[in-house]
């Protein structure tokens, strides 16, 4: 019989809509800097910068429009792609990137060098992948730009990678088109994405759920994890961080680039040699006991001492 799958808790719900909020603003943080480098922006932003110039609109506006002819594409072709993520993602994202770039602007002024060059494109990446990766580690829902490459990819059989390459150069040909902030920055946006994300999925996003999952456990009462020993906490933590990776791996693999398995593949490899080691250690450990624990039953039987018999278990 199948288990029927158990719908989070309104506690454990607010808290991912919470992480995604942050995540979303994070991210617009990280492109309003980029914005503020004057060394472009991901196609999807680049376009509508470019068409809501050309229109009279604001960046908000006409993103959130985009969104919404986006949206009702995804609505009709694979619904369970939307979730609250995928409301907030397109509706906040333009309306905040305007706002961060007003307050940039104030601050730093308008005049761009080298040095504001480097330190946007290095700063305004590493918040844009962050926040990407808390949004989507969130899992409740994603962008409408973000569902359409996944979507095309199960309806046309061919490998997601080569669909998001396509929808990447199309909308970046028609950002240049329009007089869209297109440049450098793009490329590289393009190309470090993935690794970053796969980077704060590992160290920020993946210790967040754990997080928000255990605070459920704990209130639920289901507190497994909480009253494990001392003993083995650091192997069930081990075991847990194991799984997610894994499942995050199955549900992303498909996005990843040639480099990107390359990479998977070094720290796969790394991680084997290590839970190896750790395997073996713990064999002598478990060896060293059970030989200390016969010699002392031989000394108990030589000497005339009870034995205890619960011990013949292990």
């Amino acid at each position: 019989m199948v288990q029927a799958v158990k719908k989070p808790s309104f506690a454990n719900l607010s808290w991912r809509t919470l992480m995604s909020l942050a995540g979303i603003t994070i991210l617009s943080l990280g492109t309003a800097l980029l914005r503020g480098g004057r060394v472009g922006l991901d196609p999807f932003t680049a376009t509508n910068t470019g068409a809501s110039s050309h229109l009279g609109l604001s960046l908000g506006v006409y993103q959130l429009l985009a969104n919404l002819v986006m949206f009702v594409f995804i609505l009709f072709m694979d619904r369970k792609k939307i979730g609250i993520g995928t409301v907030l993602n397109m509706v906040l994202v333009g309306f905040e990137i305007e706002w961060f770039t007003t307050l940039y602007n104030r601050v730093f002024g308008t005049q761009v060098n080298p040095i504001i060059v480097i330190s946007n494109l290095i700063i305004g990446l590493a918040l844009f992948t962050l926040g990407a990766s808390m949004y989507m580690g969130a899992e409740l829902g994603v962008a409408p730009y973000d569902a359409i490459a996944p979507i095309l990819a199960d309806r046309l059989h061919t490998q997601y990678r080569t669909i998001r390459v396509v929808q990447d150069v199309l909308f970046m040909v028609v950002a240049f088109l329009l007089g869209g902030p297109v440049g450098f920055g793009t490329i590289i946006v393009a190309f470090f994405t993935g690794p970053l994300i796969t980077f704060w999925d590992q160290h920020v996003s993946l210790p967040m759920r754990r997080v928000i999952d255990k605070t459920e456990q704990y209130s639920a009462g289901r507190t497994v994890g909480y009253m494990l020993t001392n003993f083995g906490r650091s192997s069930y933590e081990l075991i847990s961080r194991s799984y997610e990776l894994t499942n995050l791996m199955q549900r992303r693999i498909s996005q990843y680039s040639p480099r990107d398995i390359e990479d998977q593949i070094k720290i796969t490899r790394r991680n084997m040699e290590i839970s190896r080691a750790s395997y073996q250690q713990s064999e002598r450990r478990y060896n060293m006991l059970r030989e200390e624990l016969q010699r002392r039953k031989e000394v108990a039987k030589a000497n005339g001492d009870p034995v205890d018999q619960s011990s013949e278990k292990f």
